[in-house]
């Protein structure tokens, strides 16, 4: 029986990933195209390291027009000395590269959304061999993992911090107390509705420390959403150890999203009316959208109602809907 060598993954970083000190580099991924023939992608990194300790991956912009993060870990890598942490920092601002120099929330080059394309394949799509890349090359090295996400140009959210409802009780203990140290405003307890290929599952089914946000969207930032960003990652770092100090700690509300009856999905296209702002109560039965046509006068809007009771933490941001676009989400107080 032959046995099967799993493929090295082309990517390469230009600097160590192991020495004291701080390296700002590159993953170079070896991309061949028209304008390019022997060209690669230079996904920026940066790595801080002071001695033995955890290690922390930090990472924004897995989808591409999300902006938090890439702006919070920007700054960190220029105000970051070695002498502040002990252990180890890998910091890569613009997970998803491609999509993050698009402005878009998938890759240009190949439509593939990285946080839908782990496990990975080595000799996969680009998409494909940057996931391959973090699930065999970097996730090993990792304590705790924070992946800054917002609602890209589609959505909006209140701007919480989340960690996922698991089977391993033990980690989903550690996640829940590393998103209670972030202490973003809202603090939600997440059953994902489709979880296959995501970079979370990724970072979980190895038994680490996953933190993941939605700070806001409408496919920008603000000073509020930054800021929340920037105290919740000196605080899960300060948690394990990894930078010295006292948390910033603020009152948080803490959600569930229990099941897939928080969500609601459009029906029919159309123009887009919230009836609810974000932050608000909702009861069930609630209307909490609802949808008119776009080319004609006379004709009742389509309505939809709140499943369940709870607070609207998400909704669609654009001023037009498709049938198949979320178009709303619920959030239930944990007692």
């Amino acid at each position: 029986m032959r046995t099967k060598i799993m493929q090295a993954n082309p990517i390469t970083p230009t600097i160590p990933l192991d020495q004291d000190g701080i390296h700002h580099g590159f993953l170079r991924l070896p991309y061949s195209r028209d304008d390019s023939a022997w060209g690669s992608v230079m996904i920026p990194i940066t790595v801080i390291k002071n001695g033995e300790g955890p290690t922390a991956l930090l990472t924004g912009a897995n989808h591409g027009d999300e902006y938090e993060g890439p702006v919070v870990l920007q700054e960190l890598t220029v105000a970051l000395k070695p002498e502040d942490v002990t252990g180890r920092i890998i910091i890569v601002p613009a997970f998803n590269f491609p999509a993050f120099m698009a402005g878009t929330r998938t890759s240009p080059i190949d439509r593939g959304n990285l946080n839908r394309s782990f496990p990975g394949r080595a000799d996969g799509t680009p998409t494909e061999k940057i996931a391959d890349y973090f699930q065999r090359y970097l996730l090993p090295l990792t304590d705790v993992a924070v992946d800054f996400h917002s609602g890209g140009k589609t959505l909006d959210f209140v701007p919480f911090a989340a960690a996922h409802i698991l089977e391993d009780k033990s980690n989903e203990k550690a996640c829940f107390e590393a998103m209670a140290a972030f202490n973003a405003p809202y603090s939600v307890q997440l059953l994902e509705i489709d979880n296959i290929g995501m970079y979370d599952t990724a970072v979980e089914s190895m038994g680490k420390v996953l933190v993941t946000t939605e700070l806001g969207g409408g496919g920008t930032a603000t000073a509020k959403t930054i800021g929340i960003a920037r105290k919740g990652l000196r605080n899960v770092l300060i948690q394990f150890g990894i930078l010295q100090g006292e948390k910033q700690l603020e009152t948080s509300v803490n959600l569930g999203m229990p099941g897939a009856d928080c969500f609601t999905f459009c029906e029919q296209g159309g123009l887009y009316e919230p009836m609810v702002d974000l932050g608000d109560p909702v009861g069930e039965g609630d209307i909490i959208a609802r949808v008119w046509p776009m080319d004609r006068t006379g004709v009742e809007p389509t309505r939809y109602h709140a499943k369940r009771s709870g607070i609207l933490i998400s909704r669609h941001f654009p001023g037009l809907i498709k049938s198949g676009d979320c178009a709303a989400v619920i959030g239930v107080p944990e007692v």
